[in-house]
């Protein structure tokens, strides 16, 4: 009983590290996928706002729709940008709590091992 108490934290420490490294890594990854639709809604509003003759895209008032989704048009590479990189580390945030929760394991085993080895004697 008492070897299951003295292993409940490490273990404990050992799922902490498993479940974030998946929640980061599927977070990443719904980013990623993300980033393909807004890529298309991003070409769509730039075909219908190109397509507009020239002159009437200048006389456009200032705060008109058509200004409106010319910020738009200017705001949404930083957008595309920050769910590519952010997505990015998050994965790689994901992967590397995977690496810390296998090199947790491999430096707990001998802990674990000396412990057995004293019980049997």
């Amino acid at each position: 009983m008492q070897n299951m108490k003295s292993m409940m934290m490490p273990m404990f420490v050992l799922l902490v590290l498993v479940v974030s490294s998946v929640l980061f890594a599927w977070q990443g990854i719904s980013m990623h996928q993300q980033v393909s639709i807004e890529e298309a809604k991003f070409h769509e509003l730039q075909r219908s706002y190109f397509t507009l003759a020239k002159v009437e895209r200048e006389a456009a008032p200032t705060g008109s729709e058509l200004n409106q989704r010319l910020v738009q048009i200017q705001n949404y590479p930083s957008e595309l940008l920050r769910l590519k990189l952010v997505g990015v580390g998050k994965i790689l945030t994901g992967i590397l709590a995977a690496l810390l929760a296998i090199v947790f394991l491999l430096f707990m085993m001998p802990i674990r091992l000396a412990q057995l080895m004293k019980e049997n004697k």
